[in-house]
């Protein structure tokens, strides 16, 4: 129903719109008290990259991230990341990340960013707590903080947004009425732009020095018990779930991949998936697939007939110049 609402032509989300107003009335009155100073942004000592959406998620954040912790990396700076670990439960924060920590203490995106980087993580719900932590541990040259475009208790130095090439901004309302956590018009004020697929959109030509198109590329299917690969094509009758944001993007990618998908089941987003509730969805001589985020959460207890299938982030070279630049620039004005 609420994708119908967003990016149909379900004419009833007309119904929301004086919550809307009220939701976007907050988010200004917000935004400006931290403008003005009556609200006090935290500064860290080392440069903070925020990487957001302006619309609730689905668009491409955490690949990107992964993406660019990877670039940023192979140019010999030392990362680290911070999140507000959503769907996870620490019995303290900061929690910082190790090989033991799990999907219920840190949530699956942290962890996911962990086990394919190596870089520090840290989580709390203030990603404040979280930053100070990091560095209190590691010597770092740079942090990216996993969402928190609207966090404005941490200051930032370079703001990222990542635009789904294919929704981008659904009818353009505040939540609830639609997706969006803030108006367009605040990508005049962000550093780079980064549209997760081909696209339509007249961003690249409204903003044409800070737009950038990255693409999600499959990678060979992985088992979850004995981190076998396969290529995508010798998996036969294959039944895909999908516990993110936007399903229907991993359904299609394997459709366009001509895939032999006989089932396709959708869970909500950050889903705590458990051995009964997946159990029924495929025999003995099906394969379960899923995506990389769902399947951190079922490593302790997949069976021998569950893979997933990691995509990467291809980032143009241009874009990782650009964000390169900027670290640059502010790192020289700090000395």
């Amino acid at each position: 129903m609420i994708e119908k609402l967003w990016y149909g032509k379900n004419r009833l989300y007309w119904l929301l719109i004086p919550f809307s107003l009220l939701y976007g009335l907050i988010v200004f009155v917000r935004r400006q008290l931290y403008r003005f100073g009556l609200l006090k942004s935290w500064h860290s000592p080392v440069p903070i990259v925020v990487v957001g959406n302006l619309s609730v998620g689905g668009n491409g954040k955490t690949p990107f991230t992964i993406g660019l912790i990877q670039a940023l990396q192979a140019k010999g700076l030392h990362v680290g990341v911070v999140s507000r670990g959503y769907g996870g439960k620490a019995d303290s924060y900061p929690l910082i990340l190790d090989d033991n920590t799990t999907t219920a203490q840190a949530g699956d995106e942290p962890v996911l960013i962990y086990q394919r980087t190596q870089a520090p993580v840290a989580v709390a719900p203030k990603r404040v707590d979280a930053v100070k932590a990091l560095l209190q541990h590691y010597q770092l040259d740079v942090i990216l903080t996993d969402d928190g475009l609207q966090h404005y208790a941490l200051a930032r130095n370079i703001e990222v947004v990542v635009v789904d090439g294919k929704r981008q901004f659904g009818n353009g309302w505040w939540i609830p009425a639609g997706p969006m956590r803030e108006r367009q018009n605040r990508l005049t004020s962000v550093d780079l732009i980064i549209i997760n697929g081909d696209s339509d959109s007249l961003l690249a030509e409204k903003y044409p020095n800070k737009t950038y198109t990255m693409q999600l590329a499959p990678n060979y299917a992985i088992n979850l018990l004995t981190q076998e690969k396969k290529p995508l094509s010798s998996l036969q009758n294959i039944c895909a779930i999908a516990g993110i944001s936007n399903p229907k993007r991993f359904f299609d990618m394997l459709t366009m991949m001509n895939a032999d998908l006989i089932k396709t089941v959708s869970f909500a987003d950050h889903q705590q998936f458990t051995l009964p509730l997946l159990t029924d969805i495929a025999t003995d001589q099906q394969i379960i697939l899923m995506t990389e985020k769902d399947a951190v959460k079922c490593q302790q207890f997949a069976l021998p007939n569950w893979w997933y299938l990691p995509v990467d982030a291809i980032i143009p070279m241009p874009a990782i110049n650009h964000i390169c630049s900027l670290l640059a620039d502010i790192t020289s004005h700090r000395e």
